[in-house]
Order: C-alpha cells, then structure tokens, then sequence
C-alpha cells in the first residue's frame, strides 16, 4: 500500500484501533512525514516514556478512569514508536514483540496453560521467579541482584535487592532497627566531621537501611515516601494560606510561630 493509500484509508476512518495506531506511527515517521517524529530515537525517547508511565500511575492514584483511558493511550504510543523504531532496524516489529510477550506469559503461567498446580498466590510467584530465573540462566544471588535495574527508583530498588538477598538478611526487625540507630550514629559523626564525601555515604546507607525496615514491615517505601510528600505539600499549603489570612508572611515569621501554625495544620490537614 502506498503512502497515499495509507492517508486516505486513516482520513477515511471515524473509528480506529491498535492497527491504525501502528498505520499513523509508520506514516509519522515514513519521508513526508513529521520532522519531530522522524528524527526521534530510544534514547531521545526515553524521557517522554517514563513521563508517560507515570502520568498513568498519577491517574492511577487519582483514580480517574477517563484520564487513565487518556494517559494509557499515550504510554501505547511510546510503545509503538519504539517498536517502530525496531521495526526500521530490522530487528522486530510489534507483531514480532506482542508474539514474544505472549509465549512468556504461557510459559509462566503453567498452573493455567499447563499441569501444574498453584492453589495461592505465593505458590504463582514462588514458580514465576523460578521460571524467569531458569529463563535467564540466573543461577546465583548475583545474578539475581544484577538483574534488577538501577534506572529504578532508589528506594524501591533498595528494597528489591534486599528481598534478593534475603539468605543474608537481618533476622528480625529488631536487627533492622539497630541497624537504624548504627547508620545514624555513622551520619552524625560524618556531620560533625563536616566530611561532605562521607555524609553522602552515610546517607545512602541510612536510606538503604529505611527501605529494609519498609521490606519488614510489607510497606512499599517509594509509596510510603510519595504519601509522606504529599502529606507535607498538603500541610505546608495549608500554613501559608492561614498565615496569608492573618496578614502574615512566613518568611518573616519566627520559629515559635510557625509551629503554631504547623501544629494547627497537622491537627486539621489529613489525606
């Protein structure tokens, strides 16, 4: 079909579907296309793709069915574009990419598509794991450790790896939380040093450590934080406005009197 044939069948159409999105991304990218669209790489794309995810996870969290059906819409783009760009190469198509994804889901799901037997969800992850591993050849903790992706957000990869390398685990949260006060200990000394190099590392070890205690306690320490955030964004507003109502300003304010103010918003702000 030629270029023009291909403009007139998606003009032509007041609906559309997953094809026609493929169909328009070729066009897109084809001579006589868009400038933008055509000279875009994985790499160039790489940050509109995790802008898109998590603007599907803020719908997500928002709850929101019609900006989530929006926003997954715009995370299938990227999806499209990149196999496109595969596609180019010479490599894969989506086709190729969605025939990939589902031999992997048969494979690892064999208590639907095969005999074996998963009664609870512990038992589905516990073969999930195993077949990935044996899929990768990942034979030892290392290799496990070494497959989860530092592009990951910190504290939820801290605690990936954690659960990874549960053989050398603390033995109870007990442990866990001298764990705490020892790194603590460690960043207070670093402090009083005035050791930039090394308040940095006692830093990370410290945040390490929270994310283990959030493991322990079955919290996810990325939410946990995002909440906490949301919680000081929330609380913090609601101090300006109260201040503004009084005629004043915080950053003329002292101390005693902001945590009046403070205290009143954490008494009246919960989310």
């Amino acid at each position: 079909m030629t270029r023009e044939e291909k403009l007139q069948l998606i003009l032509g159409k007041n609906e559309y579907d997953v094809a026609d999105l493929v169909t328009i991304v070729e066009l897109l990218r084809a001579p006589g296309g868009c400038p933008w669209d055509r000279e875009q790489t994985h790499k160039s794309l790489r940050r509109d793709f995790i802008e898109e995810t998590y603007e599907v996870i803020e719908a997500i969290d928002k709850e929101d069915p019609v900006l989530l059906r929006e926003e997954l819409g715009d995370a299938l783009l990227q999806i499209v574009m990149h196999a496109r760009i595969e596609e180019e190469e010479g490599r894969a198509d989506l086709r190729a990419i969605a025939a990939d994804v589902c031999r992997k889901m048969i494979h690892r799901h064999p208590h639907v598509f095969g005999e074996v037997k998963a009664d609870s969800v512990g038992e589905v992850l516990a073969n999930w794991e195993q077949i990935k591993s044996d899929e990768k050849s990942r034979n030892t903790v290392t290799d496990k450790l070494n497959a989860i992706p530092r592009q990951l957000p910190a504290l939820m990869r801290a605690a990936k790896v954690g659960k990874k390398a549960s053989v050398l685990d603390f033995p109870d949260m007990a442990a866990v939380l001298e764990k705490l006060r020892e790194e603590t200990a460690e960043m207070q000394a670093a402090l009083d040093a005035g050791d930039c190099t090394a308040c940095a590392e006692e830093i990370g070890d410290l945040l390490f450590t929270v994310a283990q205690i959030a493991r322990f306690a079955g919290v996810e320490p990325e939410e946990a934080l995002t909440r906490a955030t949301d919680k000081f964004v929330a609380r913090f507003t609601a101090v300006e406005a109260a201040a503004a109502a009084d005629g004043k300003n915080l950053g003329e304010m002292n101390d005693a009197d902001k945590d009046i103010y403070w205290q009143k918003a954490k008494k009246d702000v919960n989310i």
